[in-house]
């Protein structure tokens, strides 16, 4: 079968107090294949199109606000998933199913400065990934795996289609998606090795001198992640 999905991604991270942002959701896309082993189980293999991205100022915490920091990132991701039937479908037309897979995602965050332009941040090194000042601060990749997993209920109005809703969580091995993690380095530093934008971009407190290197940027102890949820329509590519 061939499946589409239209729907709605977001994230949590470092930028985020609550598990779900809903100031902050995007539009995202998906295209599967999906193939048929038995009654109750779907392997799929498709890729996904989404956007997600927080900014400080939507967060309660006066403390947050302060640190003023903001991000967006498109994400491209391709995945492999096994889907489980909770009910039988050759008795029941409409019923749950879970899902679990892996995948591998691309994603690039970005910011915007007080004029509006935007800046890529990975090229910045903003917490000092990868530079020698820094040992023990590898520079992260673009490119990283994720673990798909979620539910989703299934309508079948005939043989030959299908209608679904499913929600998508994403476990991800990285905490860099927001290009924030662990804790401000020497600004002083970071812009001799990346220029006076990386030191502006790193530190974004207003009227306030910095003076905070090694106190907390992010929290390194808990990964990013995103959600991705929508509905889908799948139809029989043969006859």
């Amino acid at each position: 079968m061939a499946e589409v999905m239209a729907g709605a991604s977001t994230y949590n991270g470092d930028l985020t107090q609550s598990p779900v942002s809903f100031k902050r959701v995007d539009p995202a896309f998906a295209v599967n294949l999906k193939f048929n082993s038995g009654d109750f189980i779907n392997f799929r293999f498709g890729f996904a199109l989404e956007k997600v991205g927080a900014d400080d100022k939507d967060n309660k915490s006066s403390f947050l606000q302060a640190r003023n920091l903001n991000f967006k990132t498109n994400i491209l991701e391709f995945n492999a998933c096994i889907e489980f039937n909770l009910l039988d479908p050759s008795i029941y037309d409409q019923y749950p199913y879970l899902f679990a897979g892996f995948g591998i995602f691309h994603f690039n965050p970005y910011t915007t400065d007080d004029n509006n332009k935007k800046t890529y941040l990975h090229p910045l090194s903003t917490e000092g990934e990868g530079l020698p000042d820094f040992p023990g601060r590898k520079a992260y990749s673009l490119t990283q795996p994720c673990i798909p997993i979620g539910a989703g209920f299934k309508i079948k109005p005939n043989d030959k289609l299908e209608l679904s809703y499913e929600l998508g969580y994403r476990v991800l091995f990285t905490d860099y998606l927001d290009d924030v993690s662990k804790t401000y380095v020497s600004v002083e530093t970071l812009g001799l090795r990346k220029g006076p934008e990386a030191a502006e971009l790193s530190y974004r407190k207003k009227g306030v001198a910095f003076s905070e290197e090694g106190f907390p940027r992010g929290n390194p102890k808990v990964k990013d992640y995103y959600f991705f949820t929508g509905l889908k329509i799948a139809f029989k590519l043969s006859k």
